[in-house]
């Protein structure tokens, strides 16, 4: 599956091991976002995935006011590609667990930047440019359960109203866009144990009481439990799918009441 692919990552496990499976699977990869936090990734692909292409960097600020910014930066992609097959969106940011009265402005602002502005500014600029040169393709968004209305948890109401956004986003997108020959579609995943959730409640608590607080007993395994999911959404074997929003959370979303009191 040789796909030209950009992806934006904050350096998190989830996007690192999405990156290197896309790695292993033959795509040409660009990484964009803050080029000190991603370097290592580019470095691991290098050493470790055999026969993988270069990965290469755009730096970007995600948090950055101008759309200009965001559109030169994908213009610098598709140059570099020759063209986009895929974007995939897994930038996010949800802050410290803490309630709705004790968010201050700047954090609100940071959140809304990264999880929704962000993703709006790039989504407008990769279509744009697949619209353009008449490629068509596929836009994927990553977030986690919180961004449903099934997946709440205290503590990230900020981060569950931005990133609520998406799923809207990508509803009316793809309406918008299917005409173009792009699809725009999310994962809405589970929770792992580096999330802050699950670190805020205590690390060894949330290992030990998801075992009976979980249908399947575990937090998601960041290096196995997305890949194939992102991977199928971008190949061809999907063509037909778009404005969906696949869970990917081993139903911790429909156990959440359930996961709360436990935790």
């Amino acid at each position: 599956m040789a796909k030209k692919v950009l992806m934006t990552s904050n350096g998190d496990e989830v996007s690192k091991n999405i990156a290197i499976h896309l790695a292993k699977h033959g795509c040409r990869l660009i990484m964009m976002g803050d080029e000190a936090s991603l370097r290592s990734i580019v470095d691991h692909i290098r050493v470790s995935v055999d026969g993988a292409f270069p990965v290469e960097l755009i730096g970007i600020d995600m948090e950055a006011d101008s759309e200009e910014a965001f559109h030169v930066a994908v213009q610098k992609a598709w140059t570099s590609l020759g063209s986009l097959d895929a974007f995939i969106n897994c930038c996010t940011y949800q802050g410290k667990m803490q309630d709705i009265l004790q968010v201050s402005e700047d954090e609100f602002k940071r959140i809304t930047k990264i999880n929704l502005t962000a993703p709006w500014y790039l989504l407008k600029s990769v279509a744009s440019m697949m619209k353009e040169h008449g490629t068509g393709g596929s836009i994927v968004f990553l977030a986690t359960i919180a961004s449903g209305e099934r997946g709440l948890y205290p503590g990230a109401d900020a981060y569950a109203t931005a990133s609520a956004g998406i799923h809207q986003l990508v509803r009316a997108s793809a309406m918008s866009l299917g005409k173009h020959k792009i699809r725009v579609n999310m994962i809405s995943r589970g929770l792992h144990l580096g999330d802050e959730y699950p670190v805020s409640v205590g690390i060894d608590r949330a290992e030990k009481l998801v075992k009976d607080a979980a249908p399947l007993g575990q937090w998601l395994n960041p290096e196995k439990d997305l890949y194939s999911t992102v991977i199928y959404l971008i190949s061809d074997g999907s063509c037909f799918m778009t404005g969906t929003t696949v869970m990917v959370d081993g139903a911790q979303s429909l156990m959440r009441p359930r996961l709360k009191s436990y935790m």
